[in-house]
């Protein structure tokens, strides 16, 4: 077995990249420097989810509640996030992975919205991995505006309204082609999830660390991995049923 075929490898991991701003106090670094160094620990996991055979890994840039900080803050990540595009493009299309965006882009300023377009077009054709970046994102925002899409259907008369399952739900949130996340990660030491992609990681596991992200490493990735092959999955049944299945499945 590869791998790429190691079915304890989560297929989708989402993770919240907190603690950037903690990092900077904590090395008596300059405003905005932390933000600098977390940008940079992002390439490496990058490539070693791919590495792995995680198909699907969606990070949490930029949320819905961060337009609320100081607008120099504002300012420099959304020049970083520019950065990070122009840097990823390349990259991207080396390894082979599939650049997506989700969120409000109307908040965003023309140019950038122009060049994650590009970014997205430029490399969607790729199917090793995709690399998702959440930017100006919410998951309450993102089950209302999929709740819009499916009244205006049943408004439009394409849909009725008893058509309206979970699964026909999840195809109309953000990244309803992709798998639904398997393991959350969150750094920087609080324990909860802060309004992401709450549909897509209704049945995720959960891995929290005190460790900030800038000094989040491969190490402690394949540490929560290994977390990850330890917990046991039920969605719903029982230890026993689990266990049937996977004699049966021997």
């Amino acid at each position: 077995m590869t791998i790429s075929e190691d079915q304890s490898i989560p297929q989708h991991v989402a993770i919240i990249m907190d603690g950037n701003n903690r990092f900077a106090k904590k090395k008596q670094m300059q405003k905005g420097d932390g933000h600098r160094e977390g940008k940079n620990v992002l390439d490496p996991i990058v490539e070693h989810c791919r590495k792995v055979g995680v198909k699907a890994l969606t990070v949490y840039a930029f949320s819905s509640e961060n337009w609320n900080r100081p607008q120099y803050e504002v300012d420099l990540l959304m020049a970083l996030l520019e950065e990070t595009i122009h840097e990823q493009i390349p990259r991207m299309i080396k390894f082979e992975i599939s650049l997506r965006f989700i969120g409000d882009r109307s908040r965003l300023s023309p140019k950038l919205r122009a060049l994650m377009l590009h970014a997205e077009e430029l490399t969607a054709k790729f199917t090793h991995m995709t690399l998702t970046i959440a930017v100006s994102y919410g998951g309450m925002w993102d089950i209302s505006q999929a709740a819009q899409t499916l009244a205006q259907m049943v408004k439009d008369e394409k849909l009725e309204v008893e058509q309206i399952t979970p699964s026909v739900f999840s195809q109309h949130v953000s990244l309803g082609d992709l798998a639904p996340v398997d393991l959350m990660i969150r750094t920087g030491g609080d324990y909860r999830i802060s309004n992401f992609l709450l549909w897509q990681a209704a049945y995720a596991e959960f891995y929290f660390t005190q460790t900030l992200w800038p000094e989040f490493t491969i190490q402690e990735l394949d540490h929560a991995f290994d977390v990850f092959r330890g917990r046991e999955r039920r969605f719903g049944k029982t230890s026993e049923q689990i266990q049937q299945e996977k004699t049966e499945n021997e």
